[in-house]
């Protein structure tokens, strides 16, 4: 086990990470959005799942391979990009159809759509593991037992499911919301402009470091 002084600098770097604005809220706020709080809480889950690939990955080692392959990382980055391409057109043909809330928050096709985004989200950025591998290297040794190393991806993915599903629930139940769901066709098109925007910087720092 690790001593409760790395794990809770462990935890806290973590909680720093997942805390940070950036494309997994936007999605979580989106299927908040159109499936209320339990279709962002299943979005939530399932980027815990895709954080918690990667973390297995390196403390495993496997993410050590994006520094000595760099076309590793590349090809993963585009991708990822295409995929971010893909649901800024689905978010922008969204924006244009009046929101039916009450038919898609029993809606199985919903939550599927909020399972697979949240994954693929995190499952296709190469950034998360270089992430985790300059932050458990603080940590890692060869003599680390392999109870240790579980607990490591344990606390990352627990804490990132933790707080998106906490998002999910206190903006899905907030008074904030139904005014979202007024002006939602303002959240879908911000939403696609900003899932254009990132995919075209991953997209060019990929081009721009291939030899």
């Amino acid at each position: 086990m690790m001593s409760f002084h790395d794990w809770l600098l462990l935890a806290s770097v973590c909680a720093l990470g997942a805390m940070t604005p950036g494309i997994s809220l936007a999605v979580i706020t989106r299927h908040t959005l159109h499936g209320g709080h339990r279709a962002g809480a299943v979005a939530g889950i399932t980027h815990a799942l895709g954080i918690g690939l990667w973390a297995a990955a390196t403390v495993t080692g496997l993410a050590v391979l994006f520094h000595r392959y760099p076309v590793m990382e590349q090809v993963l980055s585009l991708g990822g990009a295409a995929f971010l391409i893909w649901m800024a057109w689905k978010s922008w043909q969204a924006g244009k159809q009046p929101l039916s809330y009450a038919e898609s928050e029993k809606s199985l096709h919903v939550l599927h759509g909020a399972a697979r985004d949240g994954f693929m989200v995190a499952f296709l950025n190469p950034k998360v593991a270089l992430f985790f591998l300059a932050l458990f290297s603080q940590f890692l040794d060869a003599g680390m037992s392999q109870t240790a190393r579980v607990q490591m991806v344990l606390t990352s993915m627990l804490i990132d499911r933790g707080w998106y599903v906490l998002v999910a629930v206190l903006l899905g139940r907030s008074r904030f919301l139904p005014w979202l769901r007024v002006h939602h066709h303002w959240v879908e098109r911000g939403t696609a402009v900003l899932l254009v925007v990132i995919a075209c910087s991953v997209a060019f720092q990929s081009l721009a470091t291939m030899p």
